[in-house]
Parts: C-alpha cells; structure tokens; sequence
C-alpha cells in the first residue's frame, strides 16, 4: 500500500494515499472520442430540429435534481442527460435555417481548436505565461490585416498600432471609449473621476452596448447623443457635426464618436470618411464597428464597407459573427496601441517579471478589461488555415448571393415590401401596410389620420403574426426589429452550412402562412 507522510507533533505519521476522482487519460480518451461522436452527430441531424426551442420557462430546472449529486456519476449519464435536459431547451443557433438576430456560426476546424485551447488549459495574461498563446495571436491579426484590406497602422509590425482578441464587440466598444476618455482629459479621468463634461456621439441605429459603455465609464447616458440617421438609416455627418458644435458652445468636451459598419437594425453602413472627417476636425477619437458585416471585407468587391476606416482610432469586427470560428471571438484594433495601455495598465508586484520588464513583449493584459485571457487565437488559426482566403471567400460570397436572391423574391411579390436596402446579406422585409399608410399625414384631416394609423397598427399585427407563426412551426427563426416605426421582420444569412435549398425553403413557408393570413 502507498502512504502519504505527515509530521504531526515533530513525529512522521502513516496515512493511506487517498484515492483519485480524476477522469484518467484512458478515459479521457474514451469518453472525448464520444462527444466528438455526439457533437458530430449533431451537426449532421441539427436541420431536423425546431430551430427554435419550445420549451416553457422552468421547464430545464424542473429536469434537474434540487441539489448536487454526493457521489460521481458515469460519464455516459451525463452526456445522456444532454439529450434528454439540454436539447430540448436549445435554441439551434447551428440549424442552417437560423436567419435571426445575426449568425453565431461555427464549423468544425473552429471547435477543435477551441478543444485544444480547452485541453492546453492556457491563462495567456502575459506574455510570460506562455509566448505561444500573445505571439500566435499577434501574427493571426496580422494576417486579417491584409485579408480583410483594411490600413496598415493596424499592423502590429507599424510604429504605434496593433490588434488584440476580445471577447465580443461590447467589450472592444468600452475599450475604445475608455481610451478616448483618457486621451481627451489627458488620463485625469482615470485618476479623479468624470466631470460630467465628457461627450460621446453614435447614431439612433447604433448598437446599444454604447450605451452601456457610456454608463460604465461614468460619462452618463445624458451625455451620449443619439445623431439622427438618413433615409438609408446611416449617420448624418451634417446632424453629427451639429451636435458636436453645439455641445463645444455649451462648455462640454467632445471625445467620441461610433461609426457603424452594419447595424444591427438595418446593416446599415454609416458614412465613414465623412464622419472621420468630423472627427479629425476636433480630435475625437473614432471607433468603427463592423461586428457581423466586417467579415465581408474578406472579398476584395465587398471592400467599400471600409471606405473611410484609414480615419478611425480603433476598428472591430466579429470572426464568431460571420467568419466561422464558434463564439466568442472578437477582433479588436487600435491605431496607437500606447493610449488603451496606458489607459488600461496597473501592474502588481505578483505580476512582474523580466520579459514585461524589458518591453520586447506584448502583455494583452493591458489591452481589455479582465486580467485572465484564454487562447482564442487558435480557433482563429485553425480556420483560417483550414479554409484558407478561397475558402472563406467562397462561402461570405454565397451568403451574399442567397440574400440577394431572397431580397429579388421579396421585390417580385406584391404582398411585400423592403424596409431597408439589402446590401450585403441582411434582408429587412415585412407585408404591406394599407393605402392610407402611404399618404403625406401633414395633409390629411384627423379622420384620415386615424385611418393611418389604424392602418399602421393593422399592418404590424400581421407582421408579428406571420413571424410567429414561421416561429412556431419551427422550420425557420426570424427576428423582428422597427424601422421608421413599422414592425420589420429581419432574415440574415449566414449560418455556416445554409444553402440555397434552405433559403429556397424559407421563401415557401413564407409564402405559404402569408396565404393564410388573408389580406393584412
């Protein structure tokens, strides 16, 4: 028998080695070999799921034992239980007929590199926890530079810039702003606090983690302006330039402003050039967030999406959104990497070492939020590498051409409208409203505008109508947003395996409970 020794009162006492709970390598073995089978299996069957779940809310708790098991239970229960307790609350956000909010997609080079990360067990938050996990994903982000065409101050090889994985675009928003706060008041604000003088500007279609970024930088909501947008949804540069000159007139200091890259909403695509103008005009720092559409840049005739980025401070996109690689998985820029470090750097004695000490080296510690960091580049790297540019090209172009196409059936059926320009793979569409709908109100007397507006109610009731029923059979997600105020159903493509059937498809079921809605 083996036995631990102990000194107990300066005498060497015998007890039993206590036994192990660990899972051995054998088994690891055994049982990973079967949950790649089951995560493979359940790719190839997710399309026969509803797309949305439909359980009811308790419904997963009320599957699971009050309280945690004493003993350990057999690995095969457990990846049992996933078919009998999770699946049936899972939304399939993998389903190739997933078209709602926008894609999270995956593929199969992503989730083995994200078990390689897993099985490494990495915690990259110097450079000196291991040189593997900051080197790779410097070169990575180098690599998207070029791929994705956008300026070279990116590069970490230029004399100032440089990117760093976040883990969505929410985070690499507050970031940004942290960074302008700090740049404006000279890094005062770090120190004392907000005065309340600090403003940031964004469009009424932006995304609303920049609010909440507002909020937890301490600059106030009351001090973000919401600039009014066009008739495409996009920015105003005119109404932008208005606000920050009248907010320099009120003694208030302006230090940055959102541009967006495809809105949530809309996809609608701000002007940049015109805002970063603005922007170098009064030293603001401009942030672009390209999060689902940025993928896009991938094909040199898509590129227009980054006309004006060569003015912005900071840049991101999602590779979890449209690029293949599983969430999360966030790509963030800057152009002068010194003001988010120092923005973000405090350096514990526990925390120094030689490398950091001797500045050859990145510690991405300083470029976000939290101190622990896993090893994301990985993924990225292992897809990158499997596809190749062709590859990744390949598929971003046949997602564009099957919202293209859906969009052309939209125009070609008179029952339906657009509610926003399809530009790239984001179709926004909804059902006719009635005549009245149509008119100039200014000139119509109260009963014609009761009419309208009744006519408006009418035409949102049958939208949300008819994607809750699409919904409900669970043939197909959509998901709904408003746009000039009328209710808008929303259809992106871009899980990693639609195909033209599955589109195709879609269409039909529209179509076809359209029919039994009679005339909206």
């Amino acid at each position: 028998m083996l036995f631990n020794y102990q000194i107990i009162d300066y005498k060497i006492t015998k007890f039993p080695m206590p036994k192990s709970f660990h899972m051995s390598p054998e088994e690891f073995r055994r049982q990973g070999h079967a949950v790649v089978d089951w995560i493979a299996d359940y790719h190839s069957r997710v399309e026969s799921f509803p797309v949305l779940s439909r359980v009811q809310p308790g419904e997963i708790r009320s599957k699971l034992p009050a309280n945690a098991p004493a003993h350990g239970e057999a690995f095969d229960q457990i990846l049992g239980d996933i078919e009998r307790v999770i699946l049936p609350g899972i939304t399939h956000w993998q389903s190739p007929n997933f078209y709602a909010y926008f894609p999270a997609n995956a593929s199969g080079p992503a989730i083995l590199g994200d078990l390689v990360s897993s099985g490494l067990g990495v915690q990259g938050m110097l450079w000196s926890t291991s040189p593997a996990c900051t080197e790779l994903e410097t070169h990575v982000l180098d690599w998207l530079v070029p791929m994705l065409g956008l300026p070279e101050k990116f590069l970490s090889t230029s004399s100032a810039g440089g990117g760093v994985i976040q883990d969505t675009a929410s985070s690499a928003s507050l970031c940004a702003l942290l960074a302008a706060r700090e740049r404006t008041t000279q890094f005062a604000s770090n120190r004392k606090g907000c005065d309340g003088r600090l403003v940031a500007y964004c469009s009424t279609q932006t995304h609303s983690s920049v609010e909440k970024a507002v909020k937890i930088a301490g600059m106030g909501s009351d001090n973000l302006r919401h600039v009014e947008v066009d008739r495409n949804f996009a920015m105003r540069p005119e109404a932008l330039a208005y606000h920050v000159e009248l907010d320099i007139k009120a003694a208030l200091i302006p230090c940055f402003v959102c541009a967006t890259v495809g809105t949530t909403s809309s996809n609608a695509i701000d002007p940049v050039r015109e805002i970063g103008g603005i922007c170098r005009d009064h030293s603001l720092w401009l942030h672009v967030d390209s999060a689902m559409s940025g993928t896009a840049a991938l094909c040199p005739e898509f590129r227009f999406i980054n006309d004006g980025v060569e003015f912005a401070d900071s840049y991101t996109f999602n590779p979890h959104k449209w690029m293949f690689t599983n969430f999360d998985c966030n790509v963030f820029y800057v152009a002068d990497r010194k003001h988010l470090i120092q923005t973000l750097s405090v350096l514990p004695e526990y925390l120094r070492n030689q490398a950091t000490e001797s500045g050859a080296v990145i510690d991405y510690r300083d470029w976000h939020i939290q101190l622990g960091r896993r090893f994301r580049a990985l993924k990225l790297w292992f897809v990158i590498r499997h596809y190749g540019i062709e590859g990744l090209q390949h598929h971003i172009r046949e997602h564009v051409r099957l919202a293209q196409q859906f969009a052309g059936w939209v125009r070609g059926d008179s029952r339906f409208e657009l509610a926003a320009p399809a530009r790239l793979n984001l179709v926004c569409f909804r059902l006719r409203a009635g005549d009245h709908s149509n008119q100039d109100h200014a000139n119509q007397d109260q009963a014609n505008q009761d009419q309208a507006n009744q006519d408006q109610a009418n035409q949102d009731q049958a939208n949300q109508l008819l994607m809750d029923r699409l919904n409900g059979s669970g043939d197909l997600y959509l998901t709904h947003t408003k746009l000039d105020g009328k209710l808008t159903l929303r259809f992106c493509v871009g899980q990693t395996n639609t195909q033209a059937r599955h589109v195709e498809r879609a269409w039909q079921r529209i179509q076809q409970e359209t029919g039994k809605l009679g005339n909206p």
